[in-house]
């Protein structure tokens, strides 16, 4: 019998199926780091964006931020009634932009129990990444009213700082973000009231340039030039900052100690570089009344940024009321 000598054709077929399988493994391969569909739903909506962007949860996740995730929720699942176990599971899943889900984390916490103030803290943060900040504002005073008369305490970080020193409390968050919520919603009056109670809790300098950069921002807004000046008057240039650099240079480029081109970003899509866009963006509204600059620095924002950084939302709500057309 003749031996089976192969056609140029089926040679084709056979090179071409060895690609498709090649391809299915390195497909199965990249999605090695993705939840299992009965964690998290895939694609599934997180928020629309007050300009009507869709934004959907991410399909591929960071190894190591998946692992703490799921270490964390083998936790939850040996005792689903303990406090820290619930709060973690939902911090966590949150650092994985899965907010819908911490969000649900944090609302069995509240029914389990509904006189703990950090399952508010915590859910009206998440209320602001998905833009819900009437909710936002409703939990944070809700928190408000929880930790009244109490004393305050230390806020563990979910991811730590370079030398592994947490620089806030609960209370100083509760107040922080609901000032942010209330000016995101475009009432600066009850956001500089937040921001002033949040003053009483500062205890690192990185607590009084983020409180500092939004109060002067605040105030120079309402036309209260003095009252901002004041509000970051300790500022200066031998603070002893941890983690908020950007704030801390923000605050300096306020008082004229740098310049312009000491903080002006270099638009490459990093996310540290968006509270440099929005505050000098801002700035140039207010103190050069130039909003010609300010729309194209919140533009760069809004095309580059972190969709859910607090800068990014900030631009969002100024496009939004004051530059859509």
């Amino acid at each position: 019998m003749k031996p089976y000598e192969p056609t140029a054709k089926t040679i084709k077929y056979v090179f071409i199926f060895a690609i498709f399988i090649f391809l299915c493994c390195k497909k199965k391969t990249v999605q090695d780091n993705r939840l299992p569909n009965d964690d998290f739903s895939q694609n599934s909506i997180e928020a629309i964006s007050l300009l009507g962007d869709t934004l959907f949860t991410p399909k591929a996740l960071p190894s190591k931020t998946l692992d703490h995730y799921k270490k964390t929720k083998a936790r939850y699942l040996k005792n689903p009634k303990n406090v820290e176990n619930l709060i973690w599971y939902g911090r966590r899943a949150a650092y994985l932009d899965h907010f819908q889900k911490a969000i649900g984390i944090y609302s069995e916490g509240i029914r389990q129990f509904p006189k703990e103030p950090r399952f508010y803290r915590h859910r009206g943060h998440r209320y602001i990444s998905t833009r819900q900040y009437g909710n936002a504002i409703e939990d944070f005073e809700k928190a408000v009213a929880l930790v009244e008369g109490k004393p305050d305490e230390i806020e563990p970080d979910g991811i730590p700082n370079a030398r592994n020193i947490p620089i806030s409390s609960l209370q100083g968050n509760i107040w922080y973000h609901l000032g942010l919520a209330h000016y995101l919603k475009g009432d600066l009056e009850k956001s500089l009231l937040a921001f002033r109670n949040r003053k009483n809790t500062n205890t690192y300098d990185d607590n009084w340039v983020s409180g500092g950069h939004w109060l002067y921002m605040i105030l120079k807004r309402m036309g209260k030039d003095k009252e901002a000046e004041e509000a970051i008057a300790m500022v200066n240039t031998d603070m002893d900052i941890i983690e908020n650099t950007n704030y801390h240079k923000m605050c300096l480029f306020y008082k004229g100690i740098l310049t312009e081109e000491n903080i002006r970003p270099k638009s490459d899509g990093s996310s540290s570089d968006d509270v440099f866009l929005y505050g000098l963006g801002n700035w140039y509204l207010y103190q050069k009344k130039d909003t010609l600059s300010a729309k194209r620095l919140f533009k760069t924002l809004l095309d580059k940024g972190n969709r859910y950084s607090f800068a990014y939302l900030a631009a969002e709500s100024d496009w939004k009321h004051h530059f859509r057309e």
